[in-house]
C-alpha cells in the first residue's frame, strides 16, 4: 500500500520554527510534483505550498509566502516544509500530497495521514 508519512509536527511558540518532513513508502514520487496542505479546526483543507518534480519551481499560498519554504531531496525521496515566524493561525493538521504529474496542477493522487502543528501565542 502506498503511503505518505509526515513527521516533524509539534507545539511551538509564536515566532518559532518547525520543519515538516514527508517520505513515501511503497513507491517513489521522485518524478511527481508534491505539495503541502493544512486543515485548521473548523475549516476546510487549504493549499499551503507545492513543488515540481525537480524542485525548480515552487508556489505558495499568500498566507505563508515569505515565511514557509518547500523543498525536496530527491536522493532521500523526502519532501520538506520549513516553517518560520509561525503564528497561532498556522495551527492546523498539515498534510503532504503527491500530484499525478511532474508539474503541480492542483490534482492529488495520494495524501499523507497528517501531522499536527500547534502554535501558542
Amino acid at each position: 500500500q502506498v503511503q505518505l508519512v509526515e513527521s516533524g509536527g509539534g507545539l511551538v511558540q509564536a515566532g518559532g520554527s518547525l520543519r515538516l518532513s514527508c517520505a513515501p513508502s511503497g513507491r517513489t514520487f521522485s518524478t511527481h510534483a508534491m505539495g503541502w496542505f493544512r486543515r485548521a479546526p473548523g475549516k476546510e483543507r487549504e493549499f499551503v505550498a507545492a513543488i515540481n518534480w525537480n524542485g525548480a519551481s515552487t508556489g505558495y499560498a499568500d498566507s505563508v509566502k515569505g515565511r514557509f519554504t518547500i523543498s525536496r531531496d530527491i536522493t532521500k525521496n523526502t519532501l520538506y516544509l520549513q516553517m518560520n515566524s509561525l503564528k497561532p493561525e498556522d495551527t492546523a493538521v498539515y498534510y503532504c500530497a503527491a500530484g499525478p504529474n511532474a508539474a503541480w496542477n492542483s490534482l492529488v493522487i495520494t495524501w499523507g495521514q497528517g501531522t499536527q502543528v500547534t502554535v501558542s501565542s
